[in-house]
């Protein structure tokens, strides 16, 4: 048998192609903010209550994750970087996958409601219905702007972990959720400039094919701008201090410095070093989210013995 035949012979699922439509490295960045969130709230919870509501965070997003895998299998077969994920790779059926996602929706929503609060649980409700239904059914196979609105999907887990601890949102939640939100379409334009024509092969209206690459090095400048503000804001709240002060205006030179250097390139100077600056700035803007949500988390260990906040 050739290596081509036994590769147009579906492959038996194994546990870890599962596993892998609940997008895990997603997955981690959901439960860290999700946990970050639910630890700086004030107040107390009970271990057990914080390790159950976590898991239905963690649970809940992989469903959104399995919906969405079911949803696009047809454009992850033609781009570089999705078809070897288990439905087009043929590892995982269709129908596989939705089951999954649906059962798993459920169980993770009517779970967190039981264990920690109904208010909690209808956000989470919500947000795999915003990623699965208002992000990959609809903003982003019609709209470039699927990346800027779609990123509410991937802002609600503070707030969702906010809402198990409390019981409600407050301004410093929503804070949370706006640094994740302004954070996402730089992050993702930064992505979309060296994958190429990846997206457009698919036919996704994403704002490098729609409006070209420059406009995109434009929006990054920009957004990055508008997300220092939001950034330096959550210093001044009941959760800030001089820990994250401090941390928020390093990452915020480098990052502006790093979407600075976006912006000034040409095309030409950025194939020829195979968008070396993009992938520097892709992978910078990883570490800038998770150190934010590090400082905050040092802010709360800090605050009982006097050291944290303000």
């Amino acid at each position: 048998m050739t290596d081509q035949t036994a590769q147009t012979i579906p492959q038996e699922a194994q546990f870890g192609d599962y596993f892998a439509l609940l997008k895990p490295r997603v997955m981690s960045l959901v439960v860290f903010t999700a946990l970050v969130g639910l630890l700086v709230a004030p107040g107390t919870v009970h271990p057990y209550i914080a390790f159950v509501s976590i898991l239905c965070i963690a649970v809940g997003a992989g469903a959104s994750g399995a919906l969405n895998m079911w949803w696009d299998a047809d454009i992850d077969a033609v781009m570089r970087r999705t078809k070897r994920r288990p439905i087009p790779s043929g590892r995982v059926a269709p129908d596989e996958a939705l089951g999954i996602g649906l059962a798993l929706s459920g169980f993770s929503v009517i779970l967190l409601g039981l264990a920690a609060n109904w208010l909690a649980a209808a956000i989470l409700a919500f947000t795999i219905f915003f990623y699965a239904v208002i992000y990959s059914m609809w903003l982003k196979r019609s709209t470039p702007q699927n990346i800027v609105i779609g990123g509410a999907a991937g802002a609600f887990p503070p707030l969702l972990g906010w809402a198990c601890a409390t019981g409600a949102v407050s301004l410093e939640a929503w804070l949370m959720f706006a640094l994740i939100f302004m954070w996402t379409p730089p992050h993702f334009w930064a992505l979309a400039l060296f994958v190429k024509t990846d997206y457009g092969d698919a036919g996704i209206p994403m704002l490098t094919e729609t409006h070209g690459r420059r406009a995109t090095r434009n929006h990054i400048l920009a957004y990055t701008l508008l997300l220092v503000p939001v950034s330096l804001g959550l210093a001044l709240t009941s959760i800030g201090g001089p820990v994250y002060l401090a941390t928020a205006l390093v990452l915020n030179v480098l990052f502006l410095k790093g979407a600075w250097a976006i912006w000034r390139r040409s095309e030409e100077v950025a194939e020829a070093d195979s968008y070396r600056t993009e992938k520097q700035v892709f992978k910078l803007s990883l570490t800038y989210l998770f150190l934010h949500f590090g400082a905050l988390l040092a802010e709360a260990a800090l605050r009982p013995w006097g050291l944290g906040g303000w």
